[in-house]
Order: structure tokens, then C-alpha cells, then sequence
């Protein structure tokens, strides 16, 4: 697993629950070191222990905890990249999901060995889609409970109202049930294309 990834599991718990869950999380998991490095890579089996940690030290289901993650790396505002590289899709949340596909190449431009899941939308009528996500063994079992959590915040973001349903793994792809129910039912937050410069 990639360390950026890593870094964002760290990063979600610090800032969430603060330093001493992550402490505790540490130790739970074995991990004979404190911090995560953005760019190195790490073997699967660590990120699962540390997910399971927290999972244990939060007493929360990991389908919970990995929503929780999927929502931290939108909406918190110490952290802008995932929320700009989301955003640059387009001024709606259907032009968003619509590019959901071009995610992944998306994400390698901006850092080259950052493997995602393939993601495929499927439309459906009445303004309901199926989200598939492909891991193929490249992120740990679970990315598509994330995914809900990204959707969810995106939702807020652009100000659309939505229904999300994680409707299982089918043959080892995570399926995602996306009703838009209103595209404009509050407004979203401001976005500005330009990278403002401190």
C-alpha cells in the first residue's frame, strides 16, 4: 500500500481522535514506529493491522471507520489535494460522477505510482447509478466503504442531495447504489479552480 494512503489512515485518526488513539492504535498493531513517510511503500498486510487496530480501539466496524476516512479526505480543511483533484471534474455532482472513471489515471498524474481501484459508473434512469470498484488485490478489501464516504462529502460539496447503498462484494467488485435525488438541494461550498498561492 502506498504510504500517501498510509498517511491519510494516520492522519484521520490524529486529527479525529487525537495523538493518543493513534499511540494506542501503534501499539495494537506492532508497528514499531510512529509515522508513516507519504512516499514509501508498505506491505497490505500492515495497513489491514492498522486498520483493525482502529477498528478495535474505536470500537467501530471497519466499514464504518473506512467511510469515516473516505469523508476525512474531502471535507477536512487542513487537507485540500483529494477535495481539488475531485473537484477539478466539473461545476455539478453528475459531471463528478461521470468522471469517476478517469479517477484513477487522474490520481497517477499527480503521483505516478498511486494505484487506485478501478472504478466503473454505470447509469441507470431516474437519476440512480451503480458505482463498481475494482480493487484487484491493489488496496485492501473494503476501498468501496471510502468510496461511500467521498460520494457522501462530494454530495455536501457541490450541495446535491443523495441516497448511497454499499450493496456488497459480487465476485470480488464492491458495488455502490447512487440515487441523485436533488442536484441543487443546498449550496455547496466555494470552489476555486486557480491554487491560491500564500
Amino acid at each position: 500500500m502506498h504510504g500517501l494512503m498510509n498517511r491519510a489512515i494516520q492522519c484521520f485518526v490524529r486529527d479525529t481522535y487525537g495523538g493518543e488513539v493513534w499511540e494506542q492504535v501503534v501499539r495494537r498493531a506492532g508497528l514499531g514506529f510512529s509515522d508513516f513517510a507519504a512516499m514509501l511503500t508498505y506491505d497490505d498486510p500492515l495497513t489491514d493491522a492498522v486498520l483493525d487496530a482502529i477498528c478495535a480501539c474505536l470500537s467501530k466496524p471497519r466499514a464504518t471507520v473506512l467511510e469515516d476516512i473516505g469523508t476525512y479526505l474531502v471535507s477536512d480543511p487542513q487537507i485540500q489535494a483529494p477535495r481539488r483533484l475531485l473537484r477539478f471534474a466539473g461545476i455539478s455532482y453528475e459531471d463528478f460522477l461521470q468522471s469517476l472513471d478517469d479517477l484513477p489515471g487522474r490520481a497517477q498524474l499527480a503521483v505516478s505510482d498511486l494505484v487506485l481501484p478501478r472504478l466503473e459508473l454505470r447509469v441507470l434512469p431516474a437519476g440512480r447509478y451503480i458505482l463498481v470498484v475494482d480493487s484487484g488485490g491493489g488496496t485492501p478489501a473494503g476501498f468501496g466503504h471510502v468510496m461511500v464516504g467521498i460520494l457522501r462529502a462530494m454530495a455536501d460539496d457541490y450541495g446535491a442531495l443523495v441516497m448511497l447503498d454499499h450493496r456488497g462484494t459480487r465476485q470480488g467488485r464492491e458495488e455502490i447504489e447512487i440515487t441523485l435525488v436533488e442536484a441543487a438541494f443546498a449550496e455547496g461550498r466555494a470552489f476555486d479552480l486557480g491554487a491560491r498561492m500564500s
